[in-house]
């Protein structure tokens, strides 16, 4: 008898595409023996569809609600970020809830996710805490960077004055989201 699973698919914006993203999935579910019942497919960034009750949340609530309900009991993501990027603490916070409607979370590209509960919570912690340590020393080498380009009397923001782009720009997701909210009076 197979187990039953469900997919998480998330993609950022509107101009992607989650089918990137499927063939994995589904090959991961065949070779551990998972029988697919659901797919939650999901076309908004989970940092921002976090606000708002927007598609995330609506989505994501609904995969909580038919856990409990027993639909599967295995939720396959492609990786930690593509169902939450509230670090450690949101991460945490989900996988705990489909543990306590029974189901576990499993990772296609990130397999130290696919452990025991507790070590589970261990690495997910550490992850987190690895991930804002970079953007900290990220942030930290673009400051001293500008602050460099600064004492050098150089540029500190956008291009050179009088410089042209080499190449065009792709702007058509931009103006897609702007019309989005546009039409949702947010603009």
């Amino acid at each position: 008898m197979f187990m039953k699973a469900a997919l998480w698919i998330r993609v950022s914006t509107g101009h992607q595409t989650g089918e990137n993203q499927l063939p994995e999935l589904e090959k991961f579910a065949e070779h551990h023996g998972y029988e697919l019942v659901e797919r939650y497919q999901v076309s908004e960034s989970a940092w921002n569809g976090g606000k708002d009750a927007g598609e995330y949340q609506r989505t994501l609530q609904k995969a909580l609600d038919d856990a409990w309900q027993g639909k599967f009991s295995v939720l396959i993501i492609w990786a930690l970020d593509r169902i939450t990027r509230e670090g450690a603490e949101g991460a945490l916070r989900i996988l705990r809830k489909f543990r306590e409607r029974n189901c576990s979370v499993v990772s296609v590209t990130e397999s130290w996710l696919n452990g025991s509960s507790e070590v589970q919570d261990v690495l997910v912690a550490f992850a987190g805490w690895m991930a804002a340590q970079e953007s900290n020393r990220r942030s930290e080498r673009i400051r001293a960077g500008l602050a460099r380009r600064k004492a050098e009397g150089k540029s500190v923001g956008g291009r050179v004055r009088g410089s042209k782009d080499k190449a065009p720009r792709r702007t058509e997701g931009y103006k897609q989201a702007w019309a989005v909210r546009k039409a949702k009076g947010a603009v």
